[in-house]
C-alpha cells in the first residue's frame, strides 16, 4: 500500500507539537528522530527510512524549483509551512550518497524577553536609531529567536520601516506599529548583499540580516549601520572577541584598519548565547554581553581585541556580563546543574572561582 507522505508528515508534526520538540530529522537507514530539550530521540514506532522515503518527504517539503536546485547542488535551505500554519526552517543535504533532511520548528508566537529568560537590558538596544547589534553563538542556540523578540518589540512600539533579509524566512511578523517587509534569499532577492544595498534605497529604519556569510554582506551591514540605520545580524562565533576578529579578518589586510574604525564607531553590542538544559526540563540561555563604550571602542580601533574579555568581566555596573558569571548565576538559582555549567564554560578555571 502506497504511503501518503504528506499525511505522514502531518502526523509527525502533530507529534513534535505534542512532545514540545524543536527538530525533526530524516536519515536513510534510521527511524525519524526528534529533538526534545536538547536530546535526540528516535521514533521507534515509525519504520526505518529508505532512500525513496526521504526523497518523498523532500518533495512534500519543497517547491519543485527548490527540489531541482537540491538535486543539482546537493544541499539547500528552505522553509515549510503546513495547512495549519506550523512553520519549519529546513536544510536538505546528502551524506554518504544518501539524502538527509533536518527541520527546525519555528514557533508561531514570537516570545518576549521575559518568556525567553533574556536580560532586560536587550530592550535598550531596540530603542537605538542606528548602530550594529550582533547576536552570536553556535548553530541552534536561539540567535534567531532572540533577534525576533527584539524586532517584534520595535514592531509593537514604533512606527518604523523594518526590512528582514533571511535564508529562509523564519519568524513571520504580524504588523502592529511598524511596516515590515520580509525578503527571502533565492525568492525575493538574489543574495544578502544585493538585498542590503537595495534596502538603503527603501526608506528603511531597521534591517535584520539573517546571517553574515561573506565579506560583501559584512561590509554592506557595517556601512548600513554607519549611515543611520539600526542593523541586527548573527555570526557563528563563540564570543565577542572572536566575533570582532572574525569580522576584521574577513577583509584583506589593506582594509582591516578601516574596518576596525567603522566597527569602533558603529557597534552597539555583541550578545553571545548558549541554550542549556534546565533542571526542570526545557532550555535556558547562558550569555555574554559586550556593550560598546569608550574603552571598548578604543580597544577595537587599536587592535587590542585580546583585552576585551577583561573589560566584560569588569563592566558589570554598565550591564555587561561574562559567560562564567551567567553560568554561575544559573547554578546558584537552581536552573542548571554544575556539570552542565562546566560543559558549556569557555573558561572552566574561571568558573570554578565563581561557583
Amino acid at each position: 500500500m502506497a504511503v501518503d507522505y504528506k499525511r505522514e508528515l502531518n502526523v509527525l508534526i502533530e507529534l513534535i507539537l505534542q512532545e514540545q520538540a524543536s527538530d525533526l530529522h530524516f536519515s536513510v537507514g534510521a527511524h525519524p528522530l526528534i529533538r526534545v530539550s536538547g536530546t535526540l530521540i528516535p521514533l521507534l514506532k515509525k519504520p526505518i527510512l529508505t532512500g525513496s522515503d526521504v526523497a518523498a518527504f523532500a518533495k512534500v517539503l519543497m517547491r519543485n524549483d527548490q527540489y531541482e536546485r537540491y538535486l543539482n547542488f546537493s544541499e539547500i535551505d528552505f522553509s515549510y509551512e503546513n495547512t495549519e500554519g506550523v512553520r519549519f526552517r529546513g536544510n536538505a543535504f546528502y551524506q554518504r550518497g544518501h539524502m538527509g533532511i533536518a527541520l527546525r520548528l519555528i514557533p508561531n508566537v514570537i516570545r518576549d524577553f521575559n518568556e525567553l529568560n533574556l536580560p532586560p537590558i536587550l530592550e535598550s538596544f531596540t530603542q537605538r536609531s542606528q548602530g550594529f547589534f550582533l547576536c552570536v553563538g553556535p548553530v541552534g542556540q536561539g540567535k534567531s529567536t532572540t533577534l525576533a523578540a527584539m524586532v517584534n518589540l520595535i514592531n509593537q512600539t514604533r512606527a518604523e520601516h523594518i526590512v528582514t533579509i533571511e535564508d529562509p524566512i523564519e519568524y513571520v511578523y504580524q504588523e502592529q506599529k511598524a511596516l515590515i517587509d520580509q525578503r527571502e534569499v533565492g525568492i525575493d532577492t538574489k543574495n544578502f548583499e544585493t538585498a542590503l544595498t537595495a534596502a538603503l534605497r527603501q526608506d528603511v529604519d531597521v534591517i535584520l540580516v539573517g546571517e553574515m556569510r561573506n565579506t560583501e554582506t559584512i561590509a554592506a551591514a557595517v556601512t548600513a549601520a554607519e549611515t543611520g540605520h539600526l542593523v541586527y545580524s548573527t555570526l557563528h562565533t563563540n564570543d565577542a572577541a572572536q566575533t570582532i576578529n572574525r569580522i576584521v579578518d574577513s577583509f584583506p589586510p589593506t582594509q582591516q584598519d578601516q574596518v576596525r574604525v567603522q566597527l569602533a564607531s558603529s557597534l552597539i553590542a555583541i550578545f553571545s548565547q548558549r541554550l542549556i538544559p534546565h533542571i526542570a526540563g526545557g532550555l535556558v540561555p547562558a550569555y555574554e554581553l559586550l556593550i560598546n563604550n569608550t574603552a571598548v571602542s578604543n580597544l577595537i580601533r587599536e587592535n587590542r581585541i585580546h583585552e576585551i574579555p577583561s573589560v566584560i568581566e569588569t563592566g558589570l555596573e554598565q550591564g555587561m556580563i561574562d559567560m562564567n558569571r551567567s553560568l554561575a548565576r544559573l547554578v546558584q538559582n537552581g536552573d542548571i546543574t554544575v556539570e552542565n555549567a562546566f560543559t558549556y564554560a569557555v573558561n572552566p578555571k574561571g568558573l570554578e572561582r565563581l561557583i
